[in-house]
């Protein structure tokens, strides 16, 4: 999540290549259950994954049943707040998946190895903060939101303009 000043943020999600394919500007530094939910879901209009990364932030029941039921495999570190009797677990879909379903399991190594990728949403925070992020300046939810959205949409032209030229898509500047 990308968190603009004045407690303003942003819910990125990206597929790799440093390109966003769903995004939302949120009026707290923490997003909403609600806004994650809208997001992935924008997400999987766009592209059929596999995994979804997020961070304990996205430890919530619907957000994993969702995805379960999309035929996603969410990732998110295990949050045990609110509980007095935590789970001796370290990822959220553990527990999901065994509750659901007793044919399938999880390769903890493979769980791991995916939640180290999360590395990858934050080059793409990084390269739209490149386009725009990296200071904002805007005051105001109005103008702080069409920064954030600028932001995105020259992102996204620096992306297609690289790949149309046959260059990386993935970089945040095009050659001339």
């Amino acid at each position: 999540m990308i968190q603009p000043p004045y407690g303003y943020g942003c819910t990125i999600v990206s597929t790799g290549q440093k390109i966003p394919i769903a995004a939302e500007f949120t009026e707290s530094k923490q997003a909403p259950e609600e806004t994650a939910m809208r997001v992935t879901r924008n997400a999987l209009a766009v592209e059929q994954l596999i995994w979804i990364v997020g961070d304990s932030a996205y430890d919530t029941l619907d957000w994993h049943d969702q995805l379960l039921a999309a035929g996603v495999v969410p990732v998110a570190p295990y949050n045990a707040r609110n509980t007095d009797n935590p789970k001796d677990i370290e990822y959220r879909v553990e527990d999901r998946i065994t509750e659901h379903s007793k044919d399938v399991q999880l390769k903890q190594s493979t769980v791991d190895e995916t939640y180290n990728r999360r590395t990858g949403v934050e080059r793409t925070n990084n390269a739209v903060k490149d386009c725009g992020l990296g200071h904002v300046r805007a005051r105001g939810r109005v103008h702080a939101r069409a920064q954030v959205f600028l932001a995105l949409c020259l992102r996204l032209v620096v992306a297609i303009t690289n790949y149309e030229r046959g260059d990386n898509p993935g970089s945040t500047v095009i050659s001339v």
